[in-house]
């Protein structure tokens, strides 16, 4: 079993940052496809970006495009998601999640990904 364990969330002003990390326990998560999510109060949980086992390709949804950029050390067992100009509507608790096995292609949908962190608060205001 991996866990994952999510921090950097918090509130932050429109327009402001936030790198998120998520640490994995595991030493085979740098096999690992990785991916963030997020679900904001009653909506439904939304994929946002994800990122293979080597890190060669990333995804991002639609709507953080060009402003959120994934990562990851696998020296580390980390995987961070950097969040630039934020916009009240970013407000939502994001998970990390691992697909647990390697994957040579971003998977997009939460079936792809049986481990998830608890998820972490960001809070943007106007």
């Amino acid at each position: 079993q991996v866990q994952l364990i999510e921090s950097g969330g918090g509130l932050v002003q429109a327009g402001g940052s936030l790198r998120l990390s998520c640490a994995a326990s595991r030493r085979t998560f740098s096999r690992c496809g990785m991916g963030w999510f997020r679900q904001a109060p009653g909506k439904e949980r939304e994929f946002v970006a994800g990122i293979t086992w080597s890190g060669r390709s990333t995804s991002y949804a639609d709507s953080v495009k060009d402003r959120f950029t994934i990562s990851r050390d696998n020296a580390k067992n980390t995987v961070y998601l950097q969040m630039n100009s934020l916009r009240p509507e970013d407000t939502a608790v994001y998970y990390c999640a691992t697909t647990g096995a390697k994957t040579t292609v971003v998977l997009s949908t939460m079936q792809g990904y049986p481990y998830w962190g608890q998820g972490t608060q960001v809070t943007v205001s106007s």
